[in-house]
């Protein structure tokens, strides 16, 4: 019964088989799909790929909305000393002033309350967002859509983007991609099921005007080992990268947090995967990580081997993650500093501007208490302070989140909402 209701939440505004026409934003067509290929009055049936059409108004993506935010200061006290014919007058005075600045989407950094204060307002991410976790969950191959693993609700992506984030990482399971019975160097063998769910979550992204990160969310292992396949590696991303590249809001987030790995064989699996979806003729940008689990605080002693990748389109980032707790890892709701963000990527960044290269911060998150929003806050406002960061996406959303889970930001009842998605907004 569960597998069955949340395969029916999963599809929810994507296809209703048993209406005559699609709905707004349902599916039309596709390999293998059998449900209704017209749509109802006023949108019509948008090709995206051979696995994906769906119903857009007049064709063009969905719309966004505009985002106000309000802001109000508090009262404050001041006092004056006056020195006069050797005499020392102290007077304290209390004066209240409040005012509302309205501030829409894009518009500059506010200068009052939570937010960007003091950062650079003459410059804006190039991507701001969210994970949307789910589909690489559990641990069955190929698993179970529904039971083992999940993909991201239409209506928790249209959440973000109706507020100006335009970033959607997307992590995936290799396993499920290419099954190990077959390996990774044959895409004919690959799962055309769970293929088809990703290229349905990444057309939905891009043609609502986001951007869409495939990330291949594997930690440098392949089948429970250390991945040691270079070439297969490459042909993967080869073909991956083919089927996928829909426009240029594909992103390429090549693999998640090598760690406990040689350095050489890291960078011999960026290099494949860069190199490999390059052959296709695709500039879309390229995201690499690095050993360690990717810490933007270890980045410096890890990965400066990195620095020597080649990119022929010259369109790639490098990919950091930072926690805010005590060891890093994301586990625990406390920050050690109110200063603990900016603190822990100062090195980084360092890295990222002498070396004239650019970087995202792809996953980063925390507790909802004061500490913990103001550590979040200088976090964001030191990247935005650096031309080097393109951007950062808040870990995680996704529709199986507990609802304990502390830095779950999926709508609209997740943990970290009220206390993120506003502070989020406010860097769009």
């Amino acid at each position: 019964m569960k597998s069955d209701l949340v395969l029916l939440a999963a599809l929810a505004g994507l296809t209703q088989r048993a209406a005559a026409q699609a709905q707004p934003y349902g599916q039309c067509g596709g390999v293998n799909f059998n449900g209704p290929t017209s749509c109802t009055s006023g949108w019509t049936c948008t090709y995206s790929n051979p696995y994906y059409s769906q119903c857009l108004p007049g064709g063009n993506g969905g719309g966004g909305g505009t985002v106000t935010v309000t802001v109000t200061t508090t009262s404050y006290q001041y006092s004056t000393t006056t020195v006069t014919d050797y005499q020392t007058d102290t007077v304290t005075e209390t004066d209240t002033v409040t005012e509302t600045e309205t501030v829409t989407e894009g518009s500059p950094c506010t200068t009052d309350g939570p937010g960007p204060t003091g950062c650079d307002a003459t410059r804006s991410f190039d991507l701001l967002g969210v994970n949307e976790a789910g589909a690489e969950f559990g641990t069955a191959v190929p698993g179970r859509l529904g039971k083992d693993y999940t993909w991201p609700t239409f209506d928790s992506i249209q959440y973000f983007l109706d507020r100006g984030l335009n970033a959607i990482r997307v992590p995936i399971m290799l396993e499920r991609v290419a099954p190990p019975s077959s390996g990774l160097k044959n895409p004919a063998t690959y799962n055309q099921t769970y293929l088809s769910g990703l290229y349905q979550t990444v057309s939905y992204i891009t043609n609502s005007g986001g951007k869409a990160i495939i990330d291949i969310h594997n930690y440098g292992r392949y089948n429970g080992d250390i991945l040691t396949d270079v070439e297969g590696f490459g042909n993967m991303w080869q073909a991956l990268s083919q089927w996928t590249a829909f426009n240029d809001n594909v992103i390429f987030d090549l693999m998640n947090e090598y760690h406990d790995m040689d350095n050489g064989l890291v960078f011999q699996l960026n290099q494949a995967g860069l190199s490999a979806i390059r052959s296709n003729g695709i500039s879309n940008l390229i995201l690499v990580e690095g050993n360690s689990w990717s810490g933007a605080w270890t980045w410096v002693d890890n990965n400066d081997m990195l620095k020597y990748l080649t990119d022929t389109a010259g369109n790639m980032a490098y990919e950091m993650h930072q926690y805010l707790d005590s060891d890093g890892s994301g586990t625990s709701d406390q920050c050690d500093s109110d200063t603990v963000g900016a603190d822990r990527i100062s090195s980084a960044t360092q890295w990222c501007e002498d070396n004239g290269v650019k970087c995202f911060l792809g996953e980063f998150g925390a507790g909802s208490n004061d500490q913990c929003a103001a550590a979040v806050n200088g976090l964001l406002c030191a990247l935005k302070s650096s031309d080097a960061w393109i951007g950062a996406t808040w870990w995680a959303a996704g529709p199986w989140w507990p609802s304990d889970y502390f830095q779950s930001i999926e709508p609209p009842n997740g943990v970290a909402v009220d206390t993120y998605v506003p502070l989020l907004q406010s860097y769009v």
